[in-house]
C-alpha cells in the first residue's frame, strides 16, 4: 500500500479544504509530520484510516464526532484519498454522518454517511490518458473491498502501518489478560475462544443430560426398591453396573416365592370345593322339605275353592251360547235407533222449510211446488248476475272519473297560482347573489393579509427569543474570555517556575555514565534537587492544553454570538413592528375575514336556488297544459259511462225487486231449494228405517230361542266380552292345572323322602363355606401379588437396562469433555502452566513478536536490552503464558517493564511495535505496506538513543518503504528535512509542505 494524495474538508480540526501530496513526501523516503500539540497531526492519520475503513483508530472512534467544529453550517465533511492497493490505484471519497440545518423550517437533520470508491484505468482515447471508474457506493461493499486489497482489518492496519501514540507503552506494561485481549484482536484468534466456549457449553450440556439420566435411573431404582421391598446398593451411583445383579436377585427370589404359593393355592381351592358341595347338599334337602310342605298347603286351598269352580264352569257355558245371539240383538237395537233418528231429522227439516216460506204445516205436494219455483227463479238470477256486476264496475269507474276530474281542476288552480309567484322571487334573488360573489373576492384578499401578518408575528417572536439567547451567549462569551485570561496567567506562572527549576529537571533526566547536555561532563558530583511542588513538563503541557481548549471555547461562543446577532437583525427586519401591534392588526383582519367568509358562504346556495326556481317555472308551464287536456278527456269519458249504466240498470230491475241485494236474494232461493230437497229425501229415508227395524227384531228373537234362551234380552244378559270370557276360562283351566300339579308333587318320592329326613344345619354349613372361600381368596391374592411383582420387576429391569444404555455413553462423554474443557481452560492438573488454549496460541504468536522485536531492540539499545517471553504468571495474575520481561544484558538480570525509564520504555515499546508489525504483515500474507507512520514518543530520548532509533527507522526505508515520523521534537526538525507541518489557528488548522 502506498499513499499518493489526501484531501480533507471539514474533518477534525481542518475547517477548510487541506490537500496533502504524499508523492512528494515519499520521494525523501523519511519525512516528519510536525506541529504544536492539538494542531491535528494525529488527525491526518485519522483521515487516512477513515478514508480506508470508515472509522478512526483508538479512543477517538467512540466520540463519534468527526466533523470540524470550525466549519460553516453548509460545509460538508469529506475525506478523499488516492492510494495504490495491491498494485491498483484507487480513489476513495468518504463523508461521515453529520447534522445540518433543515432547508425548510427550523431544527437540524442528519445526513447519512456516504462513500464512493473508484479505480484509475487507462482511457480509450490514448495510451497516456486515464479516467476514474466508480466501483461501489455502498459502505459494506467498500469495506470488504478495502480489507481484501490491503490484506488487513482496521485493528491490524493500525498496529502495522500506524504505530499509535502511547499505545505500545500500555501494551508493554499490560497484564496478561489485557495483552491477551489486544493480541486476540490483532491475530484474529477468536476461533480458539469459540473452541473453549464450545467445550464449556458442551460440558454443561452433558452434565445436565447426565443428571437427567441419573435422576430418571434413580427414580427407577426407587421403584424397584419399593416393588421388591429391598434397599439398592449404596454405591450404585458411582458404579451403575451393580444394579443389574441386584434386580436379577430380586426377580429370582420373587419367582421362588410364587412357585411355593401356587401349592398353597391348590390346597385351599380343594377345601373350598368340599365345603361348597356340603353346603349345596344341605340347601337342596331344605328346599325339598319346603316344597313338600308348600304342596300340602296348596291342596287344602284348592279343596276349599271347588264350589266356586263349578259356578264358573256354568257361567262360561251360558256366555258361549250367547255369542251367536248377541250380534243379532245389537243389529236390532241399532235399527231401532236409526228409525228414531230418521223420524227426528224428517220433522226438523219440514219445520225449517215451513218457517222459511212463512207457511204452516206442509205436505209433500207443497214441498215439491216450492222446489220447482225456487229452481226457476235461480235460473233468471244467474242470467242477470253478470249485468249487475257490470253495473257495479261502471259505477265505481264513473266515481273515479269524477274524482280525477275534480283533482285535475284543483291542481290546475294551484299551478296557476305558483306560476304567478315565481317571477317575483327570481327578481328578489339577483341582488343577494351579487353581494355574495363580491364577498368571495374580499375573503381571498383578507386571507393573504392574515398569512402575511402571521409570518411577521412569527418573526417578531423569533426576534424576542433571539434577544434572550443573545444575552445568554454574550454572558457565556464574557465568562469564557475571563477564564481564558486566567488560564493564560496560570500558564505564564508555570513556565516561569519551570524555568527557575530547569537545572533540577535536567539533573533528573541524567543517566549513570551519560554526558550532561549542558556541560558535556560524564561526572555529576552535585545534582540539583527540584523545589517542593515545582512544575514539570507534564504540568506545563496540561496548562497549555487547558489554554488551547479555552481558546476553542471562546471562539465557539464568539461564533454563536455573531450568528445570533445576524439572525436577530433578520428577524426584526422581517417583523417590522412589535408582537402586540401585529396581534391587534391580525385580530381586526380575522374578524373581517370571518364576516367575508360568512357572506361568501351563501354563493352556492343562492345560485342553486335561482336555478331551481327557473327550472320549476318551466316545469309548471308544461304541467298546466297537460292538466287542461286531461280535464277535457275526463268530462267526455264520464258522459259515455253514465248513458251505458242507465241501460244496464233497467235490465236488472226486471228480475230483481227494487232495493233488493242480489246476493241475499240468491242465498234465500238457494236455501228454499236445499230444504225442499232435504224434506223429500228425509221422507224416503224414514220409510226405509222402519222396515229395517222390524226385520232385525224378528231375526234376533228367533236366534235366542234356538240357543236356549227365552228372549234376546236374556241372551244379551248372559253374554260376556271376549276378554272377560277368556279370563273366566283361564281361571277354570288354572284350577285344573293346580290340582294336577299338587297331586303330582305329593306323589314325588324325593319329596316324600325329604319330608321324612332330619332337617340340615344351614348356618354351620355356610360358616364352613365362608371360611374356606376366604382362605382360598387370600392364597390366590398372594399368588397374584407375587406374579405381579415378578412382572413389574421384569419391566423395571428392562427400563433400567435401557436407562443405563442411555446414561453410560453420556457419562463417558462427560468425563472426556470435562477433562478437555479443564485442559483448555488451564484448570487441569496436567496443565502445569495453567494456560488457556487461546493464551497458548497467543503465547506462540507473542514469542514470534518478541523474536522480531529483539532484532531491532538490540540496535536501538546499544546491545543492552532484549525482551523475554515467559510462561510464568506475573504478580497478581491468575493466568500465565503472556508475560513479558526485559533482560539487561549488561547485568544479566531480568526485570519488569514497569521499572524502565521514559526513554527506555519508548525504545522497547517501539521495537515491540515494529516486531508486531512484521509478524502481522507475515500473518496477512505478506501484504505490501510501502507507507509507515510512527506517532510521538521521541521527546523522551537522549541524543545517542535518538540517533540509534533514527538509524533503525532508516532501515525501514529499504525496498522503497516510506516512513513518516509524527513528532514536535525540535531535534527531529533539524535531522529530517522533508516535513509536513500542521499549523493551528482560531478558525481551524492548515498544513504546509517543506522539502530539502
Amino acid at each position: 500500500m502506498r499513499l499518493h494524495h489526501l484531501e480533507v474538508t471539514g474533518f477534525g480540526p481542518f475547517a477548510d479544504r487541506v490537500r496533502i501530496d504524499f508523492d512528494t513526501l515519499s520521494d525523501a523516503g523519511l519525512f516528519l509530520l510536525s506541529g504544536p500539540t492539538g494542531a491535528g497531526k494525529s488527525s491526518v492519520l485519522d483521515a487516512v484510516c477513515f478514508a480506508l475503513y470508515g472509522d478512526v483508530p483508538g479512543d477517538r472512534a467512540t466520540a463519534k464526532r468527526l466533523r470540524s467544529d470550525h466549519a460553516g453550517d453548509d460545509v460538508v465533511p469529506r475525506v478523499v484519498l488516492e492510494a495504490t492497493l495491491s498494485g491498483r490505484r484507487f480513489r476513495i471519497d468518504r463523508s461521515p454522518a453529520w447534522t445540518r440545518l433543515k432547508k425548510r423550517g427550523t431544527g437540524r437533520t442528519t445526513e447519512q454517511a456516504r462513500v464512493v470508491i473508484s479505480e484509475r484505468r487507462p482511457s480509450a482515447e490514448g495510451d497516456d490518458a486515464f479516467e476514474w471508474h466508480p466501483l461501489s457506493t455502498r459502505l459494506d461493499e467498500t469495506g470488504h473491498l478495502v480489507t481484501r486489497l490491503v490484506g488487513m482489518t482496521l485493528p491490524q492496519f493500525c498496529q502495522v502501518a500506524l504505530l499509535p501514540q502511547g499505545r505500545f507503552q500500555a501494551f508493554l506494561r499490560a497484564r496478561s489478560e489485557e495483552r491477551h485481549t489486544l493480541l486476540q484482536q490483532v491475530f484474529q484468534t477468536e476461533r480458539f475462544d469459540r473452541v473453549e466456549r464450545w467445550l464449556r457449553d458442551r460440558r454443561v450440556e452433558l452434565r445436565r443430560t447426565s443428571e437427567t439420566h441419573q435422576a430418571a435411573l434413580a427414580d427407577l431404582v426407587s421403584r424397584v426398591s419399593e416393588v421388591g421391598a429391598a434397599e439398592p446398593p449404596d454405591d450404585w451411583a458411582a458404579d451403575p453396573v451393580l444394579l443389574t445383579p441386584w434386580i436379577e436377585q430380586l426377580a429370582a427370589g420373587t419367582t421362588a416365592s410364587a412357585t411355593a404359593q401356587e401349592i398353597q393355592v391348590a390346597a385351599a381351592e380343594s377345601a373350598e370345593a368340599a365345603a361348597g358341595e356340603a353346603s349345596t347338599a344341605g340347601h337342596e334337602l331344605a328346599s325339598l322339605r319346603a316344597a313338600h310342605a308348600s304342596a300340602l298347603r296348596a291342596a287344602s286351598a284348592l279343596e276349599a275353592e271347588h264350589v266356586a269352580h263349578l259356578a264358573r264352569q256354568d257361567q262360561a257355558s251360558a256366555a258361549q251360547r250367547a255369542l251367536a245371539v248377541r250380534p243379532l240383538h245389537q243389529v236390532a237395537i241399532a235399527a231401532r235407533r236409526a228409525e228414531e233418528q230418521a223420524a227426528a231429522d224428517f220433522q226438523q227439516v219440514r219445520l225449517a222449510l215451513a218457517e222459511l216460506v212463512g207457511e204452516g204445516d206442509l205436505d209433500d205436494h207443497q214441498v215439491a211446488d216450492h222446489l220447482r219455483s225456487a229452481t226457476a227463479t235461480l235460473t233468471d238470477v244467474a242470467r242477470i248476475r253478470p249485468l249487475q256486476q257490470e253495473v257495479d264496475a261502471l259505477s265505481v269507474e264513473l266515481d273515479g272519473l269524477a274524482a280525477s276530474r275534480d283533482e285535475a281542476r284543483s291542481a290546475l288552480a294551484r299551478l296557476a297560482a305558483r306560476a304567478e309567484e315565481l317571477p317575483a322571487r327570481l327578481a328578489a334573488l339577483a341582488p343577494q347573489l351579487e353581494e355574495a360573489t363580491a364577498a368571495v373576492a374580499r375573503a381571498a384578499s383578507l386571507e393573504a393579509d392574515v398569512q402575511l401578518v402571521d409570518t411577521r408575528i412569527a418573526a417578531a417572536r423569533a426576534a424576542e427569543r433571539l434577544t434572550t439567547e443573545l444575552a445568554g451567549a454574550e454572558q457565556a462569551l464574557r465568562e469564557a474570555t475571563e477564564a481564558r485570561l486566567e488560564a493564560r496567567e496560570v500558564l505564564v506562572v508555570i513556565r516561569e517556575r519551570r524555568l527557575d527549576g530547569m537545572a533540577a529537571e535536567i539533573a533528573g533526566k541524567l543517566a549513570v555514565g551519560a554526558c550532561c547536555p549542558v556541560c558535556g561532563s560524564a561526572d555529576h558530583p552535585s545534582l540539583a534537587a527540584p523545589a517542593p511542588g515545582a512544575p514539570d513538563e507534564v504540568a506545563e503541557r496540561e496548562a497549555r492544553r487547558g489554554v488551547d481548549d479555552l481558546e476553542a471555547v471562546v471562539e465557539a461562543h464568539a461564533q454563536q454570538v455573531r450568528g445570533l446577532v445576524a439572525r436577530q437583525a433578520a428577524a426584526l427586519a422581517e417583523a417590522g413592528d412589535t408582537v402586540e401591534r401585529l396581534a391587534a392588526s391580525r385580530s381586526d383582519l380575522t374578524a373581517a375575514l370571518d364576516e367575508a367568509r360568512r357572506d361568501a358562504g351563501s354563493v352556492d346556495s343562492l345560485a342553486a336556488r335561482r336555478t331551481a326556481l327557473a327550472d320549476e317555472l318551466d316545469v309548471l308551464v308544461g304541467e298546466r297544459d297537460d292538466l287542461t287536456a286531461a280535464a277535457t278527456r275526463l268530462d267526455t269519458d264520464a258522459a259515455v259511462l253514465a248513458s251505458r249504466l242507465d241501460g244496464l240498470r233497467d235490465q236488472v230491475a226486471a228480475v230483481l225487486p227494487d232495493g233488493t241485494d242480489l246476493d241475499s236474494f240468491t242465498a234465500g232461493l238457494q236455501a228454499i231449494e236445499a230444504l225442499a230437497t232435504r224434506c223429500l229425501d228425509a221422507t224416503a229415508h224414514l220409510e226405509r228405517a222402519r222396515a229395517e227395524a222390524e226385520r232385525a227384531d224378528s231375526t234376533a228373537e228367533t236366534s235366542a230361542v234356538d240357543a236356549g234362551f227365552e228372549s234376546a234380552d236374556d241372551a244379551s244378559a248372559a253374554w260376556l266380552s271376549t276378554s272377560d270370557l277368556a279370563a273366566l276360562r283361564h281361571l277354570i283351566e288354572q284350577h285344573d292345572r293346580d290340582v294336577a300339579r299338587i297331586d303330582e308333587q305329593l306323589a314325588d318320592p324325593d319329596l316324600v323322602r325329604a319330608a321324612s329326613a332330619e332337617p340340615p344345619d344351614l348356618e354351620r354349613l355356610a360358616r364352613d363355606l365362608h371360611r374356606a372361600r376366604e382362605e382360598a381368596t387370600a392364597a390366590r391374592a398372594l399368588e397374584a401379588r407375587l406374579h405381579d411383582r415378578r412382572r413389574r420387576l421384569d419391566g423395571l429391569a428392562d427400563e433400567i437396562r435401557s436407562a443405563l444404555a442411555a446414561w453410560l455413553p453420556v457419562r463417558s462423554d462427560l468425563d472426556l469433555v470435562a477433562d478437555l474443557a479443564a485442559m483448555v481452560e488451564g484448570k487441569h492438573p496436567d496443565n502445569h502452566l495453567q494456560m488457556r488454549l487461546s493464551a497458548y496460541v497467543l503465547a506462540h504468536r507473542l514469542g514470534q513478536v518478541v523474536d522480531a522485536a529483539n532484532l531491532r531492540l538490540s540496535t536501538m539499545s546499544d546491545q543492552r536490552y532484549s525482551l523475554v517471553h515467559t510462561g510464568r504468571r506475573g504478580a497478581g495474575e491468575t493466568r500465565g503464558g503472556l508475560s513479558l520481561l526485559v533482560r539487561d544484558d549488561w547485568t544479566g538480570d531480568s526485570r519488569d517493564p514497569a521499572t524502565l525509564s521514559g526513554g527506555e520504555t519508548f525504545v522497547v515499546s517501539l521495537a515491540l511495535a515494529l516486531g508486531l508489525a512484521d509478524v502481522i504483515t507475515d500473518e496477512a500474507g505478506g501484504a505490501d505496506l510501502d507507507t509507515l507512520f510512527v506517532d510521538e514518543g521521541f521527546g523522551s530520548l537522549d541524543a545517542e538513543t535518538l540517533e540509534d532509533v533514527m538509524d533503525t527507522l532508516d532501515t525501514l526505508r529499504d525496498g522503497g518503504r516510506v516512513v513518516g515520523v509524527v513528532s514536535h521534537v525540535p531535534e527531529l526538525q533539524t535531522r529530517i528535512p522533508t516535513q509536513l507541518r500542521v499549523h493551528r489557528g482560531r478558525h481551524g488548522s492548515r498544513t504546509s509542505l517543506q522539502t530539502a
